[in-house]
């Protein structure tokens, strides 16, 4: 199997034993049995297919921003594909693959005097991942400006759709808990000023670093925001604003975010999680849903 993948997108590309504290914004995580880097999104179709020829499990990983690896790693193979990372930008329309970071995305809109991408401009994450959840902040989403998605579907065969087919809602999509493994997109944005659209990239920079713990390893929001409430100021409300377990703590800046202080585990972390569901739903009814992803085994 090694040497099937190999010989298709480079040995250099072809890991075993990854440790995912490598790779994910955590900073947490066990090692992954296989971890394949393919640098473009051809050679991400064709270790797709091998995986899938063989009955080989795998997870599609980006920027390891919005997950938790289990402490007893990942069985079968991660799949990543932040090297496969290309855009062209044709008018306003970016066609784009999805290994690059929203980050880099949204600097190349700006560049070309394009608007519509500020909000995604401070998101941790790839394009690819940010379709997955429907990505967003600051009143925007992904959902507002991808127009077409390229996957590749549960037999191996390359496909697209489009916006209306993504099922995209909050903080989700049809690609979310799917077999579906998203390889590129386009986005339709509009003609703007790069001096006011980069103004605004540095205001909503501004507030991330005023409000969020961006000094300490985390996975960004830990909730989704709970229909008529704000999770942070319910968290807030019920005391939990530093309340820790093991290494892991509801950060003392913004409280809608859970820090790894340096050494925390993966177990560390999901306890913290369900301490504050439980106290949260008992002391005010509302059910917090974690916006963290937990990948392998606990």
């Amino acid at each position: 199997m090694r040497k099937l993948l190999e010989d298709a997108i480079g040995k250099a590309n072809v890991l075993t034993d990854e440790s995912m504290k490598n790779h994910s914004t955590f900073k947490i995580g066990g090692t992954a049995d296989l971890f394949l880097t393919p640098q473009s999104t051809d050679d991400a179709v064709k270790a797709v297919s091998i995986l899938k020829s063989r009955g080989i499990p795998f997870f599609v990983l980006g920027n390891g921003s919005n997950l938790l690896v289990g402490d007893r790693g990942i069985r079968g193979a991660v799949l990543c594909l932040a090297k496969a990372d290309g855009f062209e930008i044709n008018g306003t329309n970016v066609r784009a693959d999805a290994g690059i970071t929203l980050a880099r995305l949204a600097n190349e809109a700006a560049k070309n005097s394009l608007t519509g991408l500020e909000f995604a401009a401070g998101i941790p994450g790839t394009l690819g991942g940010g379709i997955v959840m429907n990505a967003g902040a600051y009143g925007g989403e992904l959902c507002d400006v991808v127009t077409r998605v390229r996957y590749i579907d549960e037999a191996g065969e390359l496909c697209e759709c489009g916006s209306d087919e993504c099922n995209f809602a909050y903080r989700t999509s049809r690609f979310q808990d799917s077999n579906l493994t998203i390889i590129g997109c386009d986005i339709e944005l509009s003609r703007g000023d790069e001096s006011e659209i980069r103004a605004r990239m540095q205001e909503l920079k501004q507030q991330r670093s005023e409000k969020q713990p961006l000094d300490k390893p985390s996975a960004g929001s830990a909730f989704k925001r709970p229909e008529g409430f704000f999770a942070a100021k319910l968290i807030d409300e019920c005391g939990l604003r530093g309340v820790s377990v093991g290494g892991a703590a509801v950060s003392e800046k913004h409280t809608g975010f859970i820090v790894n202080n340096g050494d925390a585990t993966a177990a560390d972390v999901r306890a913290l999680i369900e301490y504050v569901r439980k106290t949260v739903l008992e002391k005010t009814g509302v059910s917090l849903t974690p916006e963290i992803r937990f990948v392998g085994e606990f």
